[in-house]
């Protein structure tokens, strides 16, 4: 990563966010030209590989202005109303102090303490043990939090939590997931319009063209003494490899958001809470408990922990809650307890399951990290650890 310290890291974001911006119109280009190709194909059957490319070319030229209108709608679309989606798919609600006092009090304090404007608390009614922050502007960041992490966890908990997805908020991780979630969206819209357009198509096996599936009969016979239509398999092949491509991209983009930002959230909240044990205690209660039933991969994406995994963790966004736990014991000096149980976990529900009887307990967590002594909240972690500020 070419970030060293919070500011570079969030100018590095920044910067990112507007690669993607730019990779955004690019992979719907690429779009476009498939879309093209295909209905170059379907107006001319017998047509060479040079004339498609020629006429899909050109077919791109002209829809560039309405392909540029339609991906800015759609940014403009998901800066205003992305936080509406997503409380509709998940079901989360503003809260106030009034109905949260305990769970408003300890994200106010954090930002209280560090200069950091309040933002928007919303609870989500789920079992699951999760939380994670949106928002593209300061009057826009959220932080949701489901209501079984609030009756899992203890205070010193929450407020790890709460500092890890504030961390996501400075360091501007939020905005660069919200425009990779739009980027994604996009091209997963027009790939899916333009797979539907192909399986449309049929090939006219005695005239050797492509038509649409739904054409009569007399259209067929009108193909018959066209040519081999040899080029238009090879464009219909190359057509379908662009979107694939382009899907495959959009997921990539996803990856380029390396999953340090994870363990840089985590470290973010050990400098505001300035207790890794906390963090520790809470990744290890989160783990396999995190599954949002009903929510979207892009929202899971964005939460503290995200168990699902991709084609052999090839897609993963998180790092395994083992490699995190483990940093923050080797450059926060935090204590591992091994996995957790919860007393609502049993032997076949989800998450950890209980201890057998006469097994050993894990070791009772410290009250305070190496750094939670009072007077050393502004104090630099000796070791030289890259969480560490220079």
């Amino acid at each position: 990563m070419a970030a060293y310290g919070l500011y570079t890291h969030i100018a590095s974001n920044k910067f990112r966010s507007m690669l993607l911006l730019a990779g955004l119109f690019l992979l719907i280009y690429v779009l476009v030209f498939a879309g093209a190709l295909l209905a170059e194909v379907l107006i001319k059957g017998d047509g060479s590989v040079q004339y498609y490319l020629v006429a899909a070319f050109a077919d791109l030229i002209k829809a560039l202005p309405i392909a540029t209108i339609g991906a800015a709608a759609w940014i403009v679309i998901a800066y205003f109303f992305h936080q509406t989606i997503i409380d509709a798919v998940t079901g989360g609600g503003d809260v106030t102090r009034q109905q949260q006092p305990r769970l408003y009090n300890l994200l106010e304090n954090l930002c209280i303490s560090r200069g950091i404007p309040m933002p928007k608390l919303k609870i989500m009614d789920s079992e699951a043990l999760n939380a994670f922050a949106t928002g593209l502007n300061r009057r826009q960041y959220s932080i949701t939090v489901t209501s079984g992490l609030m009756r899992a966890l203890n205070d010193q908990e929450i407020e790890s939590v709460l500092g890890h997805e504030l961390t996501h908020i400075r360091n501007g991780d939020v905005q660069l997931m919200v425009v990779a979630v739009i980027i994604a969206g996009v091209v997963g819209f027009f790939g899916e319009l333009f797979f539907r357009m192909f399986t449309n198509l049929s090939w006219n096996s005695g005239g050797g063209g492509w038509s649409s599936s739904s054409s009569s009969s007399s259209s067929s016979s009108d193909s018959k003494g066209k040519g081999s239509g040899g080029g238009a398999v090879i464009v219909v092949i190359v057509a379908v490899a662009l979107i694939l491509l382009a899907w495959l991209l959009s997921q990539v983009v996803k990856l380029a958001l390396s999953r340090s930002r994870e363990l840089l959230a985590d470290a973010g909240s050990v400098e505001l809470t300035k207790n890794p044990d906390a963090m520790i205690s809470a990744l290890r209660k989160i783990e396999g408990r995190g599954e949002l039933p009903g929510a979207t991969s892009a929202v899971m994406e964005l939460c503290v922990d995200n168990p699902r995994e991709g084609f052999a963790d090839l897609f993963a966004t998180h790092p395994s809650v083992e490699s995190r736990v483990r940093a923050l014991v080797q450059y926060a000096g935090g204590h591992d307890p091994g996995p957790l149980a919860l007393p609502s976990d049993t032997a076949d529900g989800p998450g950890v399951p209980a201890a057998p009887e006469g097994s050993p307990t894990p070791p009772p967590l410290p009250p305070t990290g190496p750094w939670g002594r009072p007077g050393d909240a502004g104090r630099i972690t000796p070791g030289g650890g890259p969480w560490s500020r220079s």
